[in-house]
Formats: C-alpha cells, structure tokens, sequence
C-alpha cells in the first residue's frame, strides 16, 4: 500500500517531555453561542431536504456538548483506561471566505453521514452494541452522579469508561491493536441497566424480548472468546475466518484468494482497487459475490446522505477542477464502479489550487488482513499557507531524492511527476479517521496513478500542533540514556518529528516503483503488505534525515535534527512502543511491525560495530546510537532491500524480514518498560473532540456564515452524533 495513516507513536515518543509541554493553553479565537433560530433553521435545511432514513428513534436526544468559554482551551479533555482524549483549535479558519466556510460546512456534514458505516465495517454487531451503550447511558449516569451507594458508583464509572472506549474505536475491538475489550462492570450490573431502561429505548430486533436480547448483548460485549481479534495477522492462520471485521461471510482465506487470482489481470497497467468497497460474501446457492458500497446497494442510506452533503459542496466547488473531483465522487458513490473511483483520484490529484480539501471515501485497507477492503473515512481540512511552504521544498525537490537514493537504478522512477505538498489545518475528521487520527497523508493509494499522475502528501499540522501541546511528561526523562540524548531532543525533536513526517509522505511513499508484469503488493506481498510500504517509507525518511540536502534547503538547521530523530526511532522501535502491548502479545499493528523491523534489523547488522548497544544502568534498559553515520549505511541497505522486495514481490523474503524481526517481543524487556511507564501515567494512546461547524442560516434557507464551536465533553459529542447520524439499521 503506497499511503500511509502514519502512527502517532513516533510523534509522540519525540515530542512527550520536550520542550513543548503546556497541557493548556489560550485560544482568542471567540466561541460563539447558536441562536434557537439558527438551531431551527439549520434543521430545517438539513430535513427538508436530505434523503428520508430515520430508523428507530434514538435513546435520548442530548444536548449539544458544551462548548468552552472564549478566554479558555484546554487541550487535553479527560484521559481513561489506555486513552487520552484531546482537543486542537482551527486557526485561520474565521479569515476563509464565506463560500469556503460553506463549502467546508458541507464536506464535513457528508463526511459526519458515513460515521455508521465505520462500526459495521469494524464488526457485524457494532452498531447494535453502540445503541445499546447509547440507550443506556442515562440510567447509568443517573447511578453514577445521584447514587449514594459506593457499588452503584463503581459500577456505573466502569461501565461509562466501556462506553467511551468503543466510541473511541468505533467498535468493541481495539483501535490500534484490534483485540477485543470487555466492560469491567459485571455482568449483573449491565443486566441492571438494561431492565432500567424503557424497552423501547433498546434497539431490539423485531419480535425480540428484552431477555432475549440481554443474553446475546451479554455474550458479545463479555464473553472475550467472541470476536477475540477484528484483524488477525498472526502466521499460519486462516485470516479471514479469524478475523472478526464485516468485510466477509462464510468464506476461507483460500476461497478469497482464489477468487481474485481468477479476476485480476496482472497485466494490466491500470488495474482498479478490486475488493475496494464491497463485502465479499458467499450465498446460499454457495456462490461468491461482491456486495457493493453504493447509494443503491449496501450501506445505501448513509452514501445517499453523503452524497447530498456532497452534490450541495461541488455547487460552491473552490475550482473547476475541484468541482470535477466531487462530482466523480458522487458518481462513484452512486455507481460503485471502480473505474470511476480511479477517475475521481486523478481528478482530485490534479485539483491543486483549491484552498479546500477533503479526502473521503473507502481508502486504507489496515482494517482487512488480506489488504482489499477498505474503510470509510473523512478528513476536512484547508492549506496552511505559510507552513506549507517547509513541506512544499520538500516536494519540488523530489526527483533529487530519488536519483540519489540507494535503492538499486532499475527501482527508481525516471520522471517523478504531480508531487503536491502541502500542511493542512483540519476542520473535521470521521470515520476511521476519528477519534483516532493520522497526522500525514499521502494519496492515493493505485500505483499506476501516482507514477502517471502524481500524488498528494499533507501534514495535519494543526493535529500535530495539538499532540505538542498535550503535556504527557517524563517519558523522555525515563527512557534516554543521558543529558545529550536528552538536551538534543528537547531543542529538536519538535522539528525532527515533522521533517520525518513530511519525507515518509512526500517523498517515501512517492519512491521506487514495481517491476512491469509484478502485481500490487497486496497481490504479492499479502499480509505483509503494509507493514513492508511503511518501513519502506520510514526508511527514505531516516535515511535523508540525516543529509545535508535538508540543510541546503532550509528546511532544518543542522543534521542534529537527524541525529535527534535517530535516537527517537530508535528508541521507540525498540522499548517505548511496546507499552502498547500487553505482557504475551506478539506485534501485529502494521506501524509497530515496521517499526520495530527496521530498529531490530539495524542493532543486529551493527552489532559488530557498536553501531547501537545496548546498556544497563541502575537496572534499566536503555539504548544508545554510538555512530549516526554507520546507522544511516545501515538504514540505506535495509531500504534498498525492501525496495526490492516490494518492486520484485518476493514474498518469501518480506514474510522472513517481519516473522524474524517485527513480530517477537522481549519478554524480560516488555515487562521492565511496562513497569517503567506505569509510573508515568501516560495513556498510550490518543484521539480527538471534533470542531463543531454551525451554520448561520438566513430565512429563505441560504447559508450566509459558518461558526466554529469547540466542544468540551467526548461522551456527549458521540451521543450528540449518534442522534444526528443515525441512518443504518442495526444490520447491513
């Protein structure tokens, strides 16, 4: 795969206890209160018109979340079991025309439709879990806020923290490693809840009593042997039955696999994204078939949403060429043709002037262990004008990096066409792009496009400018080695951490390209496909990071900056990372795989020189680079390798580089760095409150402005979205 929702591990392992640690801080940026009129208004646009699909009425209509008070932004909201929940402002979002705020107000109303489609991709039953969590939450925190009763209290604070925990994965797996979660509260307290709770508030199924009901939400939510894992990448297994994600239905790895050796001409030189948007599925007559993601076929009520949301965007397009790259998306939506899905990527590739973006659609297949699959998304941004031009030196340098890379001649692109760099600023994420969000992008994700038409890579800088600011403290004190590695650090791992984001997207996934006659590396590389094109690109990264082309471009002040990312990629690759794991677990996560691969392999082939060592010191772990410079040889030869991994599709060799570095953990070392990082209690992971864009609506129904509001409350946004948002039924 050739784009890449890059972690946020590396980010924050080179940014937690840096110089950037206020967890608060000013926003002037006013907050502005909606009127009951506008209130009405904005329904009325939105009924009147959007497509009918109201299913069963909600549990409750909550009141919006609450909104921050103008003088103050808090960027860390609340932090629960392995999760902090953040906020990042949108500046520069008031000066944008009032066609650009519409536009933009559109994009993420379309973006906000699809959100139920992101828990049915994740698992078959996790819409009905999430409105079930809905339905009771009142009782619950009726429990949790008048109780007297200590157990009640207990109970009800467990049961709330499930609650949040699937809104933040959007299902019942893990955002990040898949593995099922299961409430802490007992089982007899959620019984208690649901016969608390008005029968017709649950979302029960037709002639289904509430015990019925009781039992078989009980056995999903609780029993952890249902649907242990939503993406299973363990080797020898068949990974399509042990995988608990809905993309499939009665059907064998092997039957998959078959069935598109027998659709897919390798060669042909611009092959569609077979298994995109469809759920494969084999019927009664035992046939396999494809059903497709479309406004007339599955999911059809939300795309029908989107699609509105969408055709009223392309009417106040930025440019023409915008206004074509919706419209192809709406075709698509409403035709399911892949072709047309390519049409719409070269259109939106070559839509470069707009200050505007979106990039929605059924793009990064992480989600399915096969690699065909692929899961809603949305991300709603405008261009950065003033810190693109850091990212765009980058990019108009790209043809250089690629001519100078240590890949072998025949690996490299001759002619390096249509590389648009740019940072972002966020206005609204969803799908499988929230809570849990990437920080750099780069698309799209057919090869044949990005070698014809070029590609698009984007840094969310307002997201990375909000990880900054969330204070996570110590984790640098507790796991460098000594005051140089620290001091470099906090002067650059700030800078160091984009320059690595910005060459993982625009020049990384941009490199190399596949040998004529070898098919995708879906096709050959498998399951290994993603964790190999993220190395890939980590490793034109690293290796460039430590050149003094980037200090020829200005774009960094010395190669301490590298030196800085060096110690950080290493260190998180080998230790800090693996608090995302449990004691036993092998990696899985196609990131931490990459990671850990490539720090592994380079400790091991400079084991000889001490190229990295490893130290004990008053019995702690640590790891130390000794020669940047042998590293950085290192890192060319580990790229050139997985470059020609991927171009030649030797699966053999990328099953042998995973299997024997990215995938056991240490287990004395595991144990030593999780016992080190309790006490910095540091949730591992993080995602992210959505702006609220609210439309300022003048009679007759035209938009005149868009405000942005800034919520304050996670629970009470997803309550808030799964009211609005409610347009699938509880099975597809």
């Amino acid at each position: 795969m050739n784009r890449s929702r890059l972690s946020i591990a590396a980010l924050l392992a080179a940014q937690l206890g840096s110089a950037c640690s206020a967890a608060r801080s000013t926003s002037t940026t006013p907050t502005t209160a909606v009127t009951q009129a506008t209130t009405e208004a904005t329904a009325s646009l939105r009924e009147s018109t959007a497509p009918s699909a109201r299913p069963a009425a909600p549990a409750e209509t909550p009141a919006p979340a609450p909104v921050a008070p103008p003088d103050t932004f808090r960027v860390v909201a609340e932090q629960f079991a392995d999760l902090r929940v953040l906020r990042y402002r949108v500046p520069g979002f008031e000066a944008l025309e009032p066609r650009q705020k519409e536009l933009l107000y559109y994009l993420y109303e379309a973006g906000l439709s699809g959100r139920d489609i992101i828990y049915d991709q994740n698992y078959k039953h996790n819409l009905r879990v999430r409105r079930t969590l809905e339905a009771l939450w009142p009782a619950n925190q009726q429990r949790l806020t008048a109780s007297t009763n200590q157990r009640e209290i207990d109970q009800a604070g467990k049961f709330a923290t499930y609650a949040k925990r699937v809104w933040f994965s959007n299902g019942i797996h893990h955002h990040y490693s898949t593995r099922k979660f299961v409430p802490e509260c007992t089982k007899e307290f959620f019984r208690e809840l649901v016969f608390a709770t008005d029968s017709k508030r649950l979302p029960l199924e037709p002639g289904e009593s509430v015990t019925r009901f009781l039992n078989t939400m009980t056995s999903i939510l609780f029993d952890p042997n249902v649907a242990p894992k939503r993406v299973n990448l363990e080797a020898g297994k068949d990974l399509v039955r042990t995988s608990a994600n809905n993309y499939y239905e009665n059907l064998t790895q092997a039957e998959v696999e078959a069935f598109y050796r027998k659709k897919i001409n390798k060669k042909d030189a611009q092959p569609i994204s077979y298994g995109l948007n469809s759920k494969l599925v084999k019927d009664k007559q035992s046939r396999i078939v494809e059903r497709v993601w479309k406004t007339d076929g599955l999911y059809g009520k939300a795309l029908s949403q989107v699609v509105f949301w969408l055709e009223k965007a392309a009417a106040v397009a930025d440019t023409p060429e915008q206004k074509l790259a919706l419209e192809k998306l709406i075709q698509y939506y409403q035709t399911g043709d892949l072709k047309t899905w390519d049409e719409y990527n070269v259109a939106w590739v070559h839509d470069t002037q707009s200050r505007t973006d979106v990039v929605n659609g059924f793009i990064e297949v992480y989600g399915d262990p096969l690699g065909y699959r692929a899961a809603y998304e949305s991300v709603v941004s405008f261009k950065d004008l003033e810190a693109t031009k850091r990212i765009r030196a980058i990019g108009d340098e790209a043809q250089w990096f690629e001519d100078n890379s240590p890949i072998k001649p025949e690996h490299r692109k001759q002619n390096v066409v249509g590389i648009t760099a740019k940072v972002i600023t966020v206005v609204g994420e969803s799908g499988d792009a929230a809570p849990a969000t990437p920080i750099g992008i780069n698309l799209p994700n057919a090869t044949w496009i990005r070698k014809e038409h070029g590609s698009k890579s984007v840094n969310l800088g307002n997201i990375v400018d909000a990880y900054a600011a969330a204070d996570a403290g110590g984790l640098l004190e507790e796991f460098a080695l000594d005051e140089a590695e620290k001091q470099r650090a906090r002067q650059y791992a700030g800078l160091a951490g984009k320059l690595h984001t910005d060459m993982h997207e625009v020049i990384g996934h941009a490199s190399g390209q596949i040998n004529p006659g070898v098919g995708t590396p879906k096709e050959t590389l498998k399951s290994y496909a993603s964790a190999l094109e993220e190395a890939r690109a980590d490793l034109v990264a690293l290796y460039y990071l430590l050149d003094d082309k980037l200090v020829q471009l200005g774009v960094m002040p010395s190669l301490e900056v590298g030196r800085a990312q060096y110690d950080n990629y290493i260190r998180n690759g080998l230790m800090t990372q693996l608090v995302r794991l449990q004691l036993g677990e092998t990696v899985e996560e196609a990131h931490m795989r990459n990671r850990q691969m490539v720090a592994k392999w380079a400790l091991e082939k400079g084991q000889k020189d001490k190229v990295i060592e490893r130290l004990t010191r008053d019995g702690k772990t640590y790891f130390r680079v000794n020669d940047y410079a042998k590293l950085r040889q290192l890192f060319g030869q580990l790229l050139r390798e997985t470059q020609r991994i991927t171009s030649e599709g030797d699966y053999a060799a990328a099953k042998t580089l995973i299997e024997t570095y990215g995938v056991k953990v240490d287990a004395a070392l595991h144990k030593e760095v999780l016992a080190r990082y309790q006490k910095l209690g540091i949730a591992p992971y993080a995602g992210f409150i959505q702006p609220r864009l609210v439309p300022v609506v003048a009679p007759g129904g035209k938009i005149t402005d868009v405000k942005l509001e800034y919520p304050t409350n996670f629970a009470q946004q997803m309550l808030d979205y799964g009211r609005k948002y409610r347009l699938l039924p509880n099975y597809n």
